[in-house]
């Protein structure tokens, strides 16, 4: 990131990038992951049988590059992501947590700018 909190110009080669293994109920979730600030990108592999051990309220913007995700709202609703599909949710929207049963890859861009605009003067945040 630049001295002003910008980024950049850059090309990321996701396949060189260290992975972290992140264990959910059942399955594991693999993520690359690159950061700038409170802007968090990764690439994400989910195991076949994965499902998230917990609710999450964070937003994320999604893309599904291969596979089949099921994203469960704790309202009760479930919604299926197929390749080349997305989901965007705000910070404390809704709660999630997902689940695949054959696998997925996804693109997944969090971050500050995902928050309230509450949150965001609370915390000092302006975009």
């Amino acid at each position: 990131m630049s001295m002003h909190g910008l980024i950049n110009f850059n090309t990321t080669d996701w396949s060189r990038m260290n992975e972290t293994r992140h264990a959910g109920e059942t399955g594991v979730a693999r993520w690359r992951t690159m950061q700038w600030g409170d802007l968090r990108v990764r690439m994400v592999d989910y195991s076949a049988g994965y499902k998230a051990d917990h609710w999450c309220t964070k937003g994320h913007i999604l893309f599904c590059l291969e596979g089949e995700l099921f994203t469960e709202l704790q309202s009760g609703e479930t919604f299926l992501l197929k390749k080349g599909m997305s989901y965007q949710v705000s910070d404390d929207a809704s709660s999630h947590r997902s689940f695949t049963q054959t696998g997925a890859k996804l693109f997944i861009v969090d971050g500050g700018f995902l928050q309230s605009e509450k949150k965001k003067t609370k915390r000092g945040i302006w975009m």
